[in-house]
C-alpha cells in the first residue's frame, strides 16, 4: 500500500506498525525524516539494545539481512531493522521470499535511496502486497518557494516571496540542503522575523544583488546597466555561478515569457497558474513581455541554445566561460 510521509508519520506515531516498509525515491529528505524517527522513537531505549539493528545495504548481505529479520525479539513486542542505503545490497530482489511471508514481530524498514525500483519484478509485487511502500520525490521547482514558507511557519518565522525564490533558486530542489540552511535562520533570527533578502544575504550567502534571479528580471526590464553589474560579478567568479545553471535558468525564464504572449487570460492569476509562479511574480514577466515579443524571445532562446552548445565545447575551444557569459548576455541585450 503506499503512503506519504506525514501519514506515515501519524501512524507511527499511534503505535501502528506494519512489518515492511519501503521508502524510496531520488529525494532522501523524507525517507531520512521516517527512518529517522522510527530509528529514535519505535523502540523504548531499554529495547534497543537487543532489538534495534541498523544494517547498510553496501556492507551486508541478503544471508545476514535474512537471518537478522527473521529473529523473534527479545523481552520486547516488537524488533526494529532498518537497511540503510538498501539499494547498494546485492542481489536485493532475493529478499523476496521474505517480503512475501514477513513475520509480524519484525518492523523491517527499508532506504532505497536515489532511484527507483523495477516496478516489473516480482519481489516489488510482493512489497505492494505486504509493505507499505512510501515513493519521495522532489517538488517542482516551481513549488520550492511554497515549501519554503511552509517549512518555516512552525519554526514561527514568515518569509518575502522574493527571499523565498532567492532561496529557491540558489539551492535548487534538493530539500536535505534547503531545510539545513533553514535550519540555521531559525537558530540565528528571532521568533516572528519576516526573513528579508537581506537576511539571506548575510545567514546564507547568498548575494541579494548579484544572482541568476536578479539578473533575469534586470534583462526582462532591459536595465543594461544592472546586468553588466552582474555578469562581471559573475564572470570573476564563476565556480559559483556556473554558465550552464545561468543558461537553464534563463531558458526556463523566457520559455516562460512566450507562454505569457500566448495565453488568454492575462489575469494575475491566470498568468501564475498558468506559468507555475507565485501571483507576485506575473508583473516581472508583464514587464519583460513589454520588452521581448514573441519574436525576439524566440531569438533569445536559440542564442541561450548556441551558448549552451558552446560551454560544452561544441564550437568552441578556447574562450572562457566568463567570456562566453559576457557574450551571451550581450547578444540577448541587443
Amino acid at each position: 500500500m503506499e503512503k506519504d510521509h506525514d501519514t506515515i508519520l501519524k501512524e507511527l506515531k499511534s503505535k501502528q506498525f506494519s512489518p515492511l516498509y519501503f521508502l524510496h525515491g531520488e529525494e532522501s529528505y523524507y525517507i531520512d525524516m521516517v527512518s529517522r524517527y522510527a530509528e529514535n522513537h519505535i523502540l523504548e531505549e531499554f529495547e534497543k539494545d537487543f532489538n534495534q539493528t541498523i544494517l547498510y545495504g553496501p556492507e551486508t548481505t541478503i544471508q545476514v539481512v535474512l537471518e537478522t529479520v527473521k529473529r523473534y525479539p527479545m523481552m520486547a513486542d516488537k524488533q526494529l531493522i532498518i537497511l540503510k542505503e538498501a539499494q547498494g545490497l546485492k542481489k536485493f530482489e532475493d529478499l523476496e521470499v521474505y517480503f512475501k511471508n514477513p513475520i509480524p514481530t519484525t518492523i523491517f524498514m527499508m532506504c532505497f535511496k536515489g532511484k527507483d525500483p523495477d516496478k516489473r519484478k516480482t519481489y516489488y509485487k510482493a512489497l505492494k502486497s505486504n509493505a507499505i511502500i512510501m515513493e519521495s520525490k522532489r517538488p517542482y521547482e516551481n513549488k520550492m518557494p511554497d515549501w519554503i514558507t511552509n517549512y518555516l511557519k512552525p519554526k514561527n518565522l514568515s518569509i518575502h516571496i522574493r527571499a523565498a525564490q532567492l532561496i529557491a533558486d540558489f539551492l535548487g530542489n534538493d530539500l536535505s540542503k534547503v531545510s539545513n540552511e533553514l535550519d540555521k535562520l531559525a537558530i540565528l533570527l528571532p521568533a516572528g522575523t519576516e526573513v528579508n533578502q537581506g537576511h539571506v544575504e548575510q545567514n546564507i550567502g547568498i548575494n541579494k544583488d548579484f544572482n541568476v534571479f536578479e539578473l533575469q528580471k534586470a534583462i526582462g526590464l532591459m536595465d543594461i546597466y544592472k546586468c553588466n553589474l552582474i555578469v562581471n560579478h559573475f564572470a570573476s567568479n564563476m565556480g559559483d555561478n556556473p554558465l550552464i545553471v545561468v543558461i537553464a535558468s534563463l531558458y526556463s525564464y523566457f520559455t516562460k515569457v512566450l507562454k505569457m504572449h500566448s495565453a488568454e487570460d492575462k489575469s494575475s492569476q491566470g498568468l501564475a497558474t498558468l506559468l507555475g509562479v507565485h501571483p507576485f511574480f506575473t508583473k516581472d514577466y508583464i514587464d519583460a513581455g513589454r520588452n521581448f515579443n514573441t519574436k525576439r524571445a524566440v531569438y533569445v532562446i536559440s542564442v541561450l541554445k548556441e551558448y549552451d552548445l558552446r560551454s560544452k565545447g561544441i564550437g568552441n575551444a578556447t574562450t572562457p566561460e566568463g567570456e562566453l557569459l559576457k557574450e551571451m548576455i550581450y547578444k540577448i541585450l541587443h
